[in-house]
């Protein structure tokens, strides 16, 4: 009897320290998405998205404020559906992906907001320049898979100015900021 006590004093007291899952962005069976829009001429949105990146973050839901995310983004992947424009898009006048071919985001804080929703901070690196931003992030849901793994989603958005990161092109009043639509799902690993 005291064995089982010892043995349930112990499982309880590990249930109660357990620390964050640590998560692979599933990018391979097309489970997560870096994409943007900007306004073209103040009269439509032109989207776009990264097609290669990895990643990885750490989640515990009793202590999402533990949260941290790091993603290494593939800048040459860029895709609008428009050749040319992607050609333009990576040369000189916007990300110079020949000089700075890897653009990356690492998270320095994470505070929940209620519901699912949280503000995580981070510092992401474009264009060779490293500037503070905030995304605002909604937990989707996480649990089992189908295949014995078990998963956590979240979606998030930000914006910033593309001054910011060294880009000046002129592309009119109302394409001053670039907005990034970011939806992540995780593995546990």
């Amino acid at each position: 009897m005291k064995k089982l006590a010892v043995f349930l004093f112990a499982t309880l007291l590990g249930a109660t320290t357990a620390q964050a899952a640590e998560y692979k962005i599933d990018t391979k069976g097309a489970h997560a998405f870096i994409q943007f829009r900007i306004k073209h001429l103040g009269y439509s949105w032109l989207y776009g998205r990264f097609d290669d990146f990895k990643g990885s973050f750490s989640y515990d839901e009793s202590a999402p404020e533990k949260s941290s995310v790091n993603v290494n983004i593939d800048v040459t992947s860029l895709d609008s559906n428009h050749a040319e424009r992607d050609k333009h898009l990576r040369g000189e006048d916007f990300l110079y992906t020949e000089k700075f071919p890897t653009a990356t985001f690492e998270s320095t804080g994470f505070e929940p907001q209620g519901d699912g929703k949280a503000k995580l901070t981070g510092e992401l690196t474009l264009r060779g320049v490293t500037k503070p931003v905030t995304i605002d992030v909604t937990n989707i849901g996480g649990g089992e898979d189908p295949w014995g793994g078990y998963r956590q989603g979240f979606t998030g958005t930000t914006e910033f100015a593309l001054k910011d990161f060294g880009i000046d092109y002129d592309l009119g009043p109302a394409s001053q900021t670039v907005e990034m639509i970011l939806d992540v799902e995780g593995i546990r690993i």
